[in-house]
């Protein structure tokens, strides 16, 4: 058994694609006014003139082709710019040009559904940022492990927020819970605590060992900082190697001029087994480029 363990493969978990699975789950409440807003969209969309006038969209989105269908599993993140679009649009303008034949003309002028459709335009918004923040140039599981420990404990303070009935942490629907003619917002909270909830119960599906805050990997980031003696995770032999390199003020120097991956590669000679560990877990799904 453990000359198996020796040769397994590494196997590494592709946190981006967990956390766009995870995302998924919005879909499974407020699944009413989702699809009801999907179908405005996609009304929208097929007709010429309302589908010209909704262009600036596309723009907005950066995408190439201009006549993509806007309601696609997708681009599901990008949802909240589509979202804050419909509820920027003057509401008189809407009901009476863009969807008044339809059986959507009645939507804009229900509080509750107005009220929905502005929390589901926000923390569409909030998955989408999250999603930016773990891609581009320099990333790494370490650093996407960081960025998912901030989200989760924002997470926390939406939903205490929100049991106190206080949505001032999601501005599109703030800025409507403001407005004398949306009073429903009691109503609603429910539904979003709910959410809320659930969001968290599925990220934390994916990502166990970043909810609790596991550090036996922060070495790896910085060897110069923490408790080394204890020995995080790593055989006698190897914490007495990692006591002698973060007490080497010329290596620690070299990690402020390079990053974390090109600092492993370079005391590769001096502390081999150290460096090869700290590889294996920055190299997959890595982007350093160029090195």
């Amino acid at each position: 058994m453990s000359s198996l363990e020796k040769i397994r493969p590494f196997g590494v978990r592709c946190i981006i694609q967990t956390q766009a699975l995870a995302s998924k789950s919005m879909n499974s409440l407020l699944p009413d006014t989702l699809r009801e807003a999907a179908k405005v969209i996609n009304f929208i969309n097929a007709r010429s003139l309302t589908s010209r006038l909704f262009k600036l969209m596309y723009e907005e989105m950066g995408y190439e082709h201009q006549h993509l269908l806007l309601y696609t599993k997708v681009h599901c993140l990008s949802l909240g710019k589509i979202f804050n679009r419909l509820l920027s649009s003057d509401k008189k303008f809407i009901c009476s040009f863009w969807i008044k034949t339809s059986a959507f003309s009645s939507l804009f002028e229900k509080q509750d559904w107005v009220c929905k459709l502005a929390y589901l335009a926000d923390i569409f918004d909030k998955m989408n940022d999250l999603d930016l923040l773990m891609q581009g140039f320099q990333m790494d599981e370490l650093f996407r492990n960081s960025k998912m420990c901030v989200f989760f404990k924002k997470l926390e303070f939406w939903l205490k927020r929100v049991q106190r009935n206080n949505v001032s942490v999601f501005p599109t629907l703030d800025k409507f819970e403001d407005d004398s003619e949306i009073n429903s917002l009691n109503t609603i909270c429910d539904s979003i605590r709910e959410h809320l909830t659930k969001l968290r119960n599925e990220l934390v599906s994916y990502f166990p060992s970043i909810v609790a805050q596991d550090r036996t990997q922060d070495w790896i980031q910085n060897p110069f900082v923490g408790d080394t003696t204890s020995g995080p995770g790593l055989s006698d032999k190897l914490t007495k190697n990692l006591i002698e390199l973060a007490s080497d003020r010329a290596i620690e120097l070299k990690l402020q001029n390079v990053t974390v991956f090109q600092f492993w590669l370079e005391v590769q000679r001096e502390y081999k087994e150290l460096s090869e560990i700290a590889i294996s877990v920055l190299l997959p799904f890595a982007i350093y480029l160029p090195l």
